[in-house]
């Protein structure tokens, strides 16, 4: 009989990736990663889909360990009691513990006309119908993109790059979630792609046509497509399961927070990497973006030995003295990052349970064009 520990992960997704790598590593646990493709999808990516700038998937065995089994199947039922997963395929697998890592997708707005004229780019179907619908549309007509939090922000940019014209419709304000300095450089940088933003009072959407949208304050805005990227859902797995999942909360100190940019500063102006491994979660994703103008990662890069290569490779192409500026980004903490005095990039850490889970590198130029000002200001 198996002592083994059998683990099931729901969804291979970012969370469900870094999950089944990381329980995968433990001694007598075997992992069994459920998801319905057969390849990862980069989310963060979608929106590039859209335009044809990147096809966001990537092959499972290039992000899972060797150790993880995946199964390319739908999870229709969880019996907790019974400690089984039913699949959409009719098979069942049993576990001793379960990962419900099933994410959320494009919620289905309550609008009129939302359902049936808009589209939705939070997952790949969705991005991929997008694309084939502008393939057919002409590039002189309008484009609506309905949301301003960040999926909205970056589809809007993404599409005028491709020389469409766009409307960005808020609803309220313009990236909600940003520090107001981050709100007026993404309103600048939108300007100069030539999107037009509306925002504050009545520009709440009340209806969606096949020729444009609707606002609450009267105003009717032409688009041939609308795209609406304003709410999420949660899949309703657990809900038809009888279970009551809640994201569970990890509070971390202060002197966690510091300790990760203070880190990576030494490391990256004495050469020497090998500390970050005191710091790095083992299954950390680093994403970086060169905007096709700066050297960067292709893809997201997983795991501490593969993200520490990656660095040590760009570290050993840059030359010139490297030094690090402490500084907040979004809440999160960070580095500005300078080669012989001028910027090179911003980094930005995410840290969970004492480990960083995640880093940001941000190289592309137009990005960077007020950096020098604006972090001057919230550095520490």
């Amino acid at each position: 009989m198996s002592t083994n520990i059998e683990v099931v992960v729901l969804g291979g997704g970012y969370d469900g990736v870094k999950a089944a790598n990381r329980l995968a590593r433990q001694a007598g646990v075997s992992v069994t990663l459920v998801d319905p493709r057969p390849h990862f999808v980069e989310r963060i990516r979608l929106h590039q889909v859209v335009t044809g700038s990147d096809d966001a998937v990537e092959s499972f065995g290039e992000v899972l360990g060797g150790d993880v089994r995946p199964v390319v199947d739908a999870a229709n039922r969880i019996a907790a009691e019974e400690r089984r997963v039913s699949l959409a395929g009719g098979d069942t697998l049993s576990y001793d513990y379960l990962v419900h890592a099933v994410g959320s997708g494009a919620s289905v707005p309550g609008v009129p006309g939302a359902a049936e004229f808009a589209h939705a780019v939070a997952d790949l179907d969705g991005a991929r119908r997008l694309r084939s619908t502008l393939a057919e549309v002409p590039a002189t007509a309008p484009m609506t993109v309905v949301g301003a939090g960040l999926t909205g922000v970056e589809t809007a940019a993404e599409l005028a790059e491709a020389g469409r014209f766009v409307t960005l419709v808020c609803g309220g304000v313009l990236g909600p979630s940003l520090h107001a300095r981050s709100r007026r450089r993404v309103a600048r940088r939108l300007a100069a792609l030539g999107v037009t933003v509306l925002e504050g009072a009545g520009t709440r959407v009340t209806e969606v046509t096949r020729d444009g949208v609707r606002l609450d304050d009267g105003r009717d805005v032409p688009g041939a497509v609308t795209v609406w990227t304003a709410g999420f859902r949660v899949p309703d797995l657990a809900a038809r399961s009888g279970l009551n999942a809640r994201r569970p909360r990890t509070t971390v100190s202060a002197e966690e927070t510091r300790a990760a940019p203070a880190s990576f500063r030494s490391a990256l102006e004495t050469g020497d990497l090998r500390g970050l491994l005191d710091v790095l979660a083992p299954d950390v994703v680093f994403v970086s973006d060169g905007g096709g103008l700066r050297l960067a990662a292709l893809r997201p890069v997983v795991g501490a030995g593969k993200v520490l290569r990656c660095m040590a490779g760009s570290l050993g192409k840059a030359g010139g003295v490297l030094t690090g500026e402490a500084t907040t980004v979004n809440g999160n903490p960070g580095l500005v990052l300078r080669l012989d005095g001028g910027i090179d990039g911003v980094l930005t850490a995410r840290v969970e349970d004492g480990r960083v889970t995640r880093l940001y590198y941000v190289r592309n130029p137009e990005k960077l064009t007020r950096v020098e000002s604006e972090t001057s200001l919230a550095s520490r």
